[in-house]
């Protein structure tokens, strides 16, 4: 008799038949118990048979997932996967549309399971999918279930994208440049499209020759939300795969084309609501614009280079009119003592020759870009700052031309860039969309606010990095904010003057006060342990009522979820497949996987999960690596996350630590826990507020010499 966890309880369907109850012995091979389910109902041939899920995936079953069948599943006893691909690829040769039509639809169904989909490729059924496009009789119902299976099968990465014919390239590329299509063909079509860019720099050439920025701006500009997408999701891939020398040629076609404009009105701006996976290509969409700049970023100046020394004199005419000056006048020695004069006043490090402060990389030529913009396009501006600071004393003087390059390597930080997108985020900034030039419009208007907040804060050249870390936490403070235009970016940083920013802070540090004395310390120190359970206690509060996680596959960024959560009595995980991203809570009941917390032998992150050694894309992300986690759990098996963001990580790690009886040791813990400790402290010493707490306690009285005093009250 095998123990009771090799037993699993199931009922398994036939159609016509009553269901049967039936214990699964694990242990026993599969081919056993399908010839015994057979037999009870009297079928020849069990090897014609197979079981599969009786739920919405109809997934088969085999040796390499059966432990994934749970106590109570509905089983339903099929045609092999090897029968039903044999059938289906007859079927869909059908001269018979109304049958040909059925089977595809079958088909498309049948491919999200990968034991079908190897059988099905293994009658080489992606050639005769491709052969069946490629000969253009098919449109309407019939193309697009073609091309869905077409894309489900490809979704398994069993096949690879290089063998596909310029014959099918074109034909799908047709599909997207027609007026008229049929909106689920014109779907799986970019689908296809985009797949094709991201795994083969092969197909991105032919992909490039037949699509062009021209052919795919109509498509932004209709009212399908999910075809915008689309498009936008192939125009990164074009870009993404695009080699560096193209790339910058791109973004002039990109900017002819006004596919900044047109997003800008018909998708950020429209009436309808920025779903999630929208979002993530417009932030997709705003890094690889942004990273245009690297090449400007990482590039040094020559201090030989005539023309980029022109770039510098140009800055001082500019500042100090100085066109008028003819260029011979006075002796050399004399020029070279005014111009000493004048890169001084711009606030230059090297006064003698400041191209010497462009070669530091980064910001290298790009703080010299910025500007030199800044100068032809907000000249009152950049003559006022120039001019404001060249008649203060020299230590009150905001330094414009180092205060320019520190400020453009804080901003290539702050945006990342020449950083690869995150498979995972969604945070774009709308007001990058409302300008040509929007990086250098985002300098223009920092560079004026740290002029300002110089001033404020009556700063000293000793000040220099204090004033760039209050304009770094101005300008982080603003974006949160998630200004939809330019002009109100500027106007949110005029509220968040040095004044405010002194407010914000000590408010924060009220609320985050750390007493030092040691009747406080020991008091803190007294209530930490409940705090902690108390903090313990929320996070497996979070981990029951469950999150819905992203499944992202290295071949390209798919809209399937599943949704994980901790049962009541926090003894089991139940976790299952989702068909789009759940509105609330998943009841645990319809979550058909389960995973008993008495199996989990660690908890890894980062690098050490399973999924992030895989060979793939996720494992070059830095940001997907800070998001990933895994459960490790008998028999050598583990269940892996990507969490949708930080805060989500740190809960659910913390939670399972807590669940393991380990320590909670995530940066929102530390947070939850001094906040938590600093407010259950004050409110425990609201009755001693103006009352000074000694740092000792008082010293205990000597005995007296006799204890006459004592009165008798008799």
């Amino acid at each position: 008799m095998p123990p009771p966890s090799d037993i699993v309880k199931v009922a398994i369907e036939w159609p016509g038949a009553f269901p049967k109850l039936m214990e699964i012995d694990q242990k026993k091979p599969l081919a056993s118990i399908i010839r015994e389910v057979c037999d009870g109902w009297s079928l020849p041939i069990p090897e014609n048979y197979a079981l599969q899920y009786a739920d919405s995936t109809n997934f088969y079953i085999t040796e390499k997932n059966r432990n994934e069948i749970k106590n109570g599943a509905i089983l339903r006893l099929a045609a092999s996967p090897t029968q039903t691909a044999q059938a289906l690829h007859e079927r869909i040769q059908s001269s018979s549309m109304d049958a040909k039509l059925e089977a595809l639809k079958d088909l498309a169904s049948h491919s999200r399971d990968i034991t079908f989909a190897q059988e099905f490729i293994n009658l080489d059924g992606i050639s005769l999918l491709t052969q069946m496009v490629e000969s253009g009789t098919d449109f309407g119902d019939m193309l697009s279930f073609t091309l869905t299976a077409f894309v489900e099968l490809m979704d398994h990465g069993i096949v690879s994208w290089d063998t596909f014919s310029v014959a099918f390239i074109k034909k799908i590329a047709s599909y997207v440049n027609k007026s008229a299509m049929d909106v689920s063909v014109l779907q799986r079509s970019l689908a296809i499209l985009e797949s094709m860019v991201l795994n083969s720099y092969d197909l991105y050439q032919k992909v490039a020759q037949e699509i062009t920025i021209g052919q795919l701006m109509p498509l932004l500009q209709g009212m399908d939300s999910d075809i915008q997408t689309y498009t936008i999701a192939v125009i990164n891939a074009l870009f993404l795969k695009a080699p560096d020398d193209r790339r910058q040629e791109m973004a002039n076609i990109l900017a002819q084309k006004q596919l900044r404009s047109i997003i800008l009105s018909h998708v950020i701006r429209g009436n309808r609501t920025i779903q999630t996976e929208m979002a993530h290509q417009l932030y997709v969409l705003q890094v690889l614009t942004f990273n245009l700049l690297e090449d400007r970023m990482m590039t040094k100046m020559d201090p030989q280079d005539q023309a980029q020394r022109d770039i510098i004199f140009e800055l001082r005419r500019i500042a100090f009119d100085a066109e008028l000056e003819p260029s011979n006048s006075g002796s050399i020695e004399k020029r070279k003592s005014m111009y000493t004069r004048d890169y001084k006043k711009l606030g230059f490090i090297n006064h003698v020759n400041p191209a010497m402060d462009f070669t530091e990389t980064p910001p290298g030529m790009l703080a010299l870009d910025n500007m030199l913009y800044f100068a032809k396009h907000h000249q009152d501006a950049y003559i006022r700052i120039v001019l404001e600071n060249s008649s203060r004393e020299d230590k009150h003087e905001c330094p414009f031309g180092r205060s320019s390059i520190e400020l453009t390597r804080m901003l290539c930080e702050i945006l990342k860039v020449g950083e690869l997108p995150s498979d995972t985020c969604n945070e774009f900034h709308p007001m990058f969309f409302t300008h040509d030039r929007s990086f250098e419009e985002f300098f223009c208007i920092c560079i004026q606010l740290l002029n300002k907040t110089w001033k404020e804060m009556r700063a000293t050249s000793e000040d220099f990095n204090k004033v760039m870390q209050v304009v770094k936490e101005q300008i982080m403070r603003a974006l949160t904010t998630k200004p939809n235009s330019l002009d109100q970016f500027k106007s949110k940083l005029q509220n968040l003057s040095y004044t405010e920013i002194l407010k914000i802070r000590q408010s924060e540090r009220m609320n985050q006060e750390d007493f030092q004395s040691r009747p406080i310390l020991e008091l803190r120190e007294k209530i930490q342990p409940e705090i902690l359970e108390l903090v313990k206690q929320q996070r497996l509060n979070r981990l029951c009522e469950g999150t819905c996680f992203r499944k992202i596959s290295s071949r390209r960024r798919q809209d399937k979820f599943w949704y994980c959560r901790l049962s009541p009595n926090h003894k089991v995980l139940h976790y299952g497949d989702q068909e789009e991203s759940p509105q609330g809570e998943v009841p645990h009941e319809s979550l058909q996987d389960k995973l008993p917390v008495a199996d989990i032998k660690a908890i890894v992150t980062g690098k050490d999960c399973p999924h992030m050694k895989e060979k793939g894309a996720l494992k070059q992300n830095k940001e997907v690596l800070e998001l990933a986690f895994s459960i490790l759990y008998d028999p050598d098996d583990s269940l892996n996350f990507i969490a949708p963001d930080k805060h989500e990580y740190c809960v659910w790690t913390d939670g399972l630590n807590a669940l393991l009886g380990k320590e909670m040791l995530s940066e929102l813990t530390k947070n939850d826990l001094d906040t938590l400790l600093s407010m259950e402290m004050k409110l425990r010493l609201l009755d001693l507020e103006n009352i000074q707490i000694p740092e000792a306690p008082p010293p205990i009285p000597k005995e007296p010499s006799n204890y006459d005093f004592v009165y008798d009250c008799n």
